[in-house]
């Protein structure tokens, strides 16, 4: 992957796919993304912490942040339109 790909997709990370501007969306459309399991206990805000082309390859970033893959739901994220 080209560098300037890499930091294109690194730009997603911690940010709402709903946030996402429509030319990211394009870019990213066919990416997979990593969102966190909503449960009472966390709360959390749904933000991306891992995108990549393939299920694997958000598997392999999440560990690679020390984050149990267990604890997030998979997207695909599909053109805006």
């Amino acid at each position: 992957m080209a560098a300037t790909a890499a930091e294109d997709l690194k730009r997603a990370i911690g940010r709402s796919p709903d946030r996402l501007t429509l030319d990211e969306r394009v870019l990213f459309a066919g990416k997979f993304v990593a969102l966190e399991i909503y449960t009472p206990e966390t709360l959390p805000l749904v933000k991306i912490e891992a995108i990549a082309d393939s299920l694997a390859g958000c598997i392999r970033m999440l560990k690679s942040r020390g984050l149990d893959p267990a604890q997030f739901e998979f997207r695909l994220l599909p053109r805006p339109y």
